[in-house]
């Protein structure tokens, strides 16, 4: 499996940022890491050896990158205030440097004359962040596979609530999310998953409510929930992955 490592200064976060670039041709997907997540956990935790037979065959290929959990939605203690807008911060760090990125390195791998839209990945917190990336800029991301996310930004920031933290919680802007904005278009062309579990550490229940907003609006995300034995943990991931994968990809 080809790979390849990047370290570059981010102007929109004013730091240093890692990621990791793995295949050689195809679609672009980004991968964002459960809570507090970091880049290498892609590999350490061998969501490549799932994936391997779509990087390999060069169908994907897949940008690992780095969370800013433990500034935004992990920052308990910290000032809600700031936190939002940091996460705000990154995630135009991710529309405007690593997205670009990542599509650049596809068009020029696959030697594409447009740039294809980018798959966003995630398990766990990961989830929150891919299904956040893709309802809001779904011109950028054509595609989503969530698993076990939590869609409503209290779980991050409790009670406070600004317009920043409206904007970013799910289950709320979609609720209000109105009937003739031009992106339900782009909804009702891409392909995208959310699925979660009902088994230990799982927590359903937004998973639920968007799946009645999405049905109320005709969005067509398949909102999956499995059984009371599936848990929060990479075993159930790795298979779920699997399974969706061939549909996100538009083979089945």
């Amino acid at each position: 499996m080809e790979m390849q490592y990047f370290k570059e200064y981010s102007p929109e976060l004013g730091r240093d940022m890692e990621c990791k670039l793995y295949g050689h041709a195809g679609r672009p997907m980004l991968y964002i890491p459960c809570q507090d997540g970091r880049f290498f956990d892609f590999e350490n935790f061998h969501m490549t050896d799932t994936l391997a037979p779509w990087i390999e065959s060069g169908q994907i290929m897949v940008l690992s990158i780095d969370t800013m959990d433990q500034e935004t939605w992990s920052d308990a203690q910290g000032n809600p205030y700031w936190r939002i807008r940091r996460y705000e911060q990154w995630l135009r760090y991710i529309t405007r440097e690593a997205a670009p990125m990542l599509q650049h390195l596809a068009q020029q791998r696959n030697g594409w004359s447009d740039l294809p839209g980018v798959i966003a990945f995630g398990c766990s917190l990961g989830a929150t962040h891919a299904v956040n990336l893709y309802l809001r800029r779904p011109d950028i991301f054509c595609g989503c596979l969530a698993l076990s996310g939590i869609y409503t930004a209290h779980y991050g920031f409790g009670d406070y609530m600004d317009e920043l933290v409206y904007m970013n919680s799910p289950v709320d802007y979609m609720k209000n999310f109105p009937e003739d904005h031009p992106y339900m278009q782009l909804f009702r062309n891409q392909k995208a998953v959310i699925c979660c579990g009902q088994g230990d550490w799982e927590q359903p229940d937004t998973t639920w409510l968007l799946k009645r907003i999405f049905e109320a609006k005709h969005i067509p995300i398949w909102v999956d929930l499995w059984g009371h034995d599936v848990n929060h943990d990479w075993n159930w991931w790795y298979k779920q992955v699997a399974y969706y994968m061939p549909y996100i990809l538009g083979q089945q």
